[in-house]
């Protein structure tokens, strides 16, 4: 069962109605059992109205649809975006919700986009349940939300009692905006319960621009780490993939989806020493090689 998160840069309604985006980002999505959609902006809530029904009227969804749920629109002023969750239900059922409550006594407001935290039951995975806790931090900000997710799980654990937790997003935990200095003064990255599965060197960017390792997922205690598919943990490469143009590819989105896939029931989860993850698995294309393998790529694409 792959679970994955996708920053897909301000989709709304025109993003969704140019057809060969639209193309791609079902293909995407498709990958997933289930799949948290950041940036999500459109104002009247067609737009996902749309993508979830041209989604599910492809034919490798037809038999296994999606359903979504979404948050309200999320933000301190005028520019406001939703989580929003695409899942299937022959893959995992929805038990309960809960919209933080950032009102925490001396440190109201921490959160931009306070989280919208799902608890699923798993039909097929090593793991029963699963809390899913979303992020997309404000970058100036993101030190100080990252480091205040360390309280939100706490509530979490305290409300539903399970230590199956998964925080998800886009973290902007990267260059400027999160240095190694102010990793030092974030509780979920300190805390050796916290699993960054998703290692500090690898790119989650489209953009050629851009080799910052955005995007992350971070895994809560031993049973969750256990329940993890080796090298499974990493952003999917759709500019690769799908041997796409980098125009193509950063009209979809300037982000990779980041994934990580858990166990099938079943199967013997591997015991590991609950210690930080730097993604032994993944393979990246390092940093330095990037431009070179895009201009290929782009080559590729026009012959």
């Amino acid at each position: 069962m792959k679970v994955a998160s996708f920053n897909v840069r301000r989709l709304g309604t025109s993003k969704v109605a140019d057809k060969n985006v639209l193309k791609y980002l079902i293909k995407i999505v498709s990958r997933y059992s289930v799949l948290l959609i950041l940036e999500v902006v459109d104002r009247t809530g067609q737009a996902m109205t749309t993508f979830l029904r041209e989604l599910n009227d492809t034919r490798a969804n037809k038999k296994h649809p999606y359903t979504m749920v979404k948050s309200t629109r999320l933000g301190r002023d005028t520019y406001k975006e939703q989580f929003v969750f695409l899942y299937r239900e022959d893959h995992v059922k929805l038990t309960d919700s809960y919209q933080y409550e950032d009102t925490q006594v001396g440190d109201e407001d921490a959160f931009a986009r306070e989280p919208y935290i799902l608890r699923f039951t798993c039909l097929n995975t090593v793991l029963k349940d699963l809390v899913l806790i979303p992020v997309h931090t404000k970058p100036e900000d993101s030190v100080k939300e990252l480091d205040e997710l360390y309280d939100v799980v706490k509530v979490v654990k305290r409300k539903w009692k399970t230590d199956n937790i998964m925080i998800l997003g886009d973290f902007n935990a990267d260059g400027s905006y999160v240095t190694k200095r102010g990793m030092t003064n974030i509780r979920i990255r300190s805390d050796k319960k916290f699993n960054w599965v998703i290692g500090d060197d690898v790119d989650t960017t489209a953009n050629t621009g851009n080799d910052h390792t955005y995007d992350r997922i971070v895994m809560y205690g031993a049973d969750m780490l256990e329940a993890m598919v080796p090298n499974s943990a990493k952003p999917f490469n759709y500019h690769k993939a799908f041997h796409l143009s980098e125009a193509m590819a950063l009209s979809i989105s300037d982000h990779y989806p980041v994934e990580v896939e858990l166990m099938t029931a079943g199967t013997v989860p591997q015991k590991k020493e609950e210690k930080e993850v730097e993604s032994p698995s993944i393979n990246p294309i390092p940093r330095k090689k990037k431009r070179l393998v895009r201009k290929l790529i782009g080559k590729s694409d026009q012959a």
